[in-house]
């Protein structure tokens, strides 16, 4: 099988896949850690910057690409950028890009409030970021929620803050009408919950050659939390 290279989201790390991975032994697996989450210096100063960076890191022969959120709008870039080394993406929780200068400066005035709020230090940032109605989980177990946290609050507030400037949504380019050159199968998967990713995700499946929508019951944002056992099912897909 061909190896995975599989990118966390935003606050996460690559141990965001632990629960995945577990369930795909025997894999040639790839998990970076993304720029502002323990990537090493030097660090990246752009969008297009933390791609190069990232393009370093693939395997050679042909590989299955998968992300989630932050992850997933970089695999899809890396997709669009490297569509011969790509068999196979699938991109959970993704937004393929915002459509005009509106929705980026708002973008970019909601992450400068964050990143204002990451100033004060990790712990009230992390409150913050988890009480958003996006991020309340559907079934999950209480000791990987523990887990989760966790892991938010071993980030550092400077390389969270240096993310959401350099690889934030507002920073990204518009994918949407590149979604229909990619000729690669594509799975996009989406907790019922997440209504607004649900909506991104049925659009951008319509406009794949080879799309193909995934919603996991009971489940919000966060499937790697929530639903690893659905996603490990969907990565052994080659």
């Amino acid at each position: 099988m061909p190896p995975l290279v599989l990118l966390h989201g935003f606050t996460g790390s690559p141990s965001s896949w632990d629960a995945v991975v577990e369930r795909l032994p025997g894999r040639d697996i790839v998990r970076p850690a993304l720029l502002g989450h323990g990537a090493p210096e030097p660090a990246a100063t752009s969008f297009e910057g933390e791609l190069e960076r990232l393009a370093r890191l693939l395997p050679v022969e042909p590989f299955h690409l998968a992300g989630y959120s932050l992850g997933a709008r970089l695999a899809l870039c890396l997709a669009l950028r490297r569509p011969s080394s790509v068999s196979r993406l699938t991109l959970i929780g993704v937004n393929p890009g915002l459509r005009d200068d509106a929705e980026r400066r708002a973008r970019r005035e909601a992450d400068e409030t964050w990143q204002r709020l990451l100033a004060s230090g990790i712990a009230p940032f992390v409150d913050a970021w988890e009480a958003q109605p996006l991020l309340q989980p559907g079934r999950v177990d209480p000791e990987a929620l523990s887990a989760r946290r966790r892991d938010r609050l071993a980030r550092d507030p400077a390389g969270l803050a240096a993310s959401l400037a350099t690889v934030g949504l507002a920073e990204m380019p518009d994918c949407w009408p590149l979604l229909p050159t990619l000729e690669c199968p594509v799975t996009l998967m989406v907790g019922e919950y997440d209504q607004k990713f649900l909506a991104f995700a049925r659009a951008a499946a319509a406009r794949l050659p080879q799309g193909t929508l995934r919603i996991a019951p009971d489940a919000g944002h966060d499937l790697l939390l929530e639903r690893p056992d659905l996603v490990a099912v969907e990565l052994e897909k080659d």
